[in-house]
């Protein structure tokens, strides 16, 4: 089974999106710009960093565990700990 999804290319465009907007955001506090200004870049690097985490799960779950599940007995047990394990990071 492969390791990558359709949806990976979207979810790493939206990472390095973030990534550019926090280096942008580190050198507003460098220059000494405006709290306001800096921590409402924060929340919006924030909100894009877990959009693109749960994009990414739920992406595992539509496709590796719900295959897993529709295998074998054992697959499904398999599948099932590895929802369990995953979930926690939502």
């Amino acid at each position: 089974m492969s390791k990558s999804h359709q949806s990976h290319p979207d979810i790493v465009l939206r990472l390095k999106r973030a990534e550019g907007h926090l280096r942008s955001t580190v050198a507003m506090i460098e220059a000494g710009r405006n709290c306001v200004e800096i921590a409402q870049q924060l929340h919006a690097i924030e909100k894009a960093i877990i959009n693109a985490k749960k994009a990414f799960i739920h992406d595992h779950v539509d496709h590796c565990i719900r295959l897993q599940a529709d295998d074998d007995g054992e697959s499904a047990k398999v599948a099932l700990s590895e929802f369990k394990e995953i979930s926690k990071y939502l």
